[in-house]
C-alpha cells in the first residue's frame, strides 16, 4: 500500500482539524423593523435593542 512521502506540518494539521466546527451565524429578525439582525447586536438600521432606541437613527439614513 502507498504511503505519503512526507509529513503535514504542524500547522496544516492543526488548521485541518480547526474547522470541523465553522456553521453559518444565526439571523433574527429585528422586532422593531423586521429586518435580519445578528442575535444580541444592536439593529443597524433602525437603531433598536431590546424595545428600546440605543442609537440615534437620522431619518434620511433610515429610509
Amino acid at each position: 500500500m502507498a504511503q505519503p512521502k512526507r509529513r503535514w506540518s504542524k500547522a496544516r494539521t492543526h488548521a485541518k482539524r480547526s474547522t470541523w466546527k465553522k456553521e453559518q451565524p444565526n439571523v433574527a429578525t429585528c422586532p422593531h423593523c423586521h429586518e435580519p439582525v445578528l442575535p444580541h447586536r444592536v439593529c443597524g438600521n433602525c437603531g433598536y435593542y431590546d424595545g428600546k432606541q440605543v442609537v440615534a437613527m437620522n431619518e434620511t439614513e433610515n429610509k
